[in-house]
């Protein structure tokens, strides 16, 4: 009698000590959201916030019931295949592909079943073949485009109202960029009616940057266009300390720019975008399909002026 008891209540015990096996084995997977981003956390910070702000405007926080793997190139475009592959390789749910039309396209290029929502500036989403239109995107990709190509002939009438008799601007860009093609002959085609002639300085790398500020310096360059660019923006301390120390105006793309201490910028939020992409992101989770969102585009730009 004794030894049943026994062995009832070891056998109760075990099963007891199995209980939070089970438990664990029980809870929901997660579903993982891939980000694939060109530059870096140090730098995009204030972005990530902003992505996880939209995705909890629909009701998805991360640790709670989405979880974000983080894939970041730092600034080496040649990077963003193999992390886009690595996110794939990893059966995320969806990616949020951002920081450069490159990104996307390495997206795309790693699959075309995973729904890919991209945020960028640089060229047009449709010239890449990314999606099929703006209000129909169709395929597996959506996402929001900040127009930044757009804006140059823009820029380049502020830049003359603000330098009187302007006639010579140099214009800073990242030649590994996807969107140079596109964005070139917009504002080429914008400067000969405005009387300026332009030339162009290349840098992918921060020793490229003091170069290309030597030749425009050597060639006294009446004022700087920096165009549109992850890796340029990253270095954006560099390149406004470099126009401060020059005496040289200059104009950029995005705000963070001006906060950086330059000296004027037009464009529109990379924050907002990145909440409305952390907002796509969310609705695609619940079952929205990427090919019926359509791509998303600023309401307006802003001036910063420091």
């Amino acid at each position: 009698m004794q030894r049943r008891v026994f062995i009832r209540l070891l056998g109760g015990a075990a099963a007891t000590s199995a209980w939070p096996s089970a438990a664990r084995a029980q809870q929901p997977v997660l579903p993982t959201i891939g980000f694939l981003n060109v530059a870096s956390p140090e730098a995009f910070g204030a972005y990530v916030t902003a992505f996880r702000q939209g995705l909890g405007q629909v009701g998805y926080f991360e640790g709670r019931n989405v979880s974000i793997e983080f894939r970041w190139a730092r600034g080496q475009y040649d990077r963003l295949a193999t992390l886009a592959s690595e996110l794939v390789g990893q059966r995320v749910a969806i990616i949020a592909a951002n920081g450069g039309a490159r990104s996307a396209l390495a997206a795309k290029a790693a699959t075309t079943n995973i729904p890919i929502v991209f945020t960028f500036g640089d060229g047009d989403p449709i010239a890449y073949g990314l999606v099929r239109s703006f209000n129909e995107p169709g395929g597996n990709v959506t996402g929001i485009t900040m127009i930044a190509g757009l804006l140059e002939p823009k820029r380049l009438e502020i830049l003359r109202e603000l330098v009187p008799g302007l006639s010579l601007v140099y214009l800073l860009i990242n030649p590994n960029n996807a969107g140079v093609v596109q964005d070139l002959p917009s504002v080429i085609g914008a400067a000969g009616p405005l009387g300026i002639k332009l030339e162009v300085v290349k840098a992918s790398t921060e020793s490229e940057i003091d170069a290309a500020f030597s030749i425009v310096t050597r060639e006294r360059a009446q004022a700087l266009m920096v165009m549109n660019d992850a890796f340029l923006q990253l270095r954006r301390n560099q390149i406004t300390a470099l126009c401060v120390r020059h005496a040289l105006p200059a104009i950029y793309p995005w705000r963070e720019y001006a906060d950086a201490g330059g000296l004027i910028s037009y464009g529109a939020s990379i924050r907002e975008a990145y909440r409305q992409s952390g907002i796509y992101v969310g609705q695609i989770l619940k079952g929205a399909r990427a090919a019926e969102l359509p791509i998303q585009q600023p309401l307006s730009s802003k001036w910063s002026l420091i």
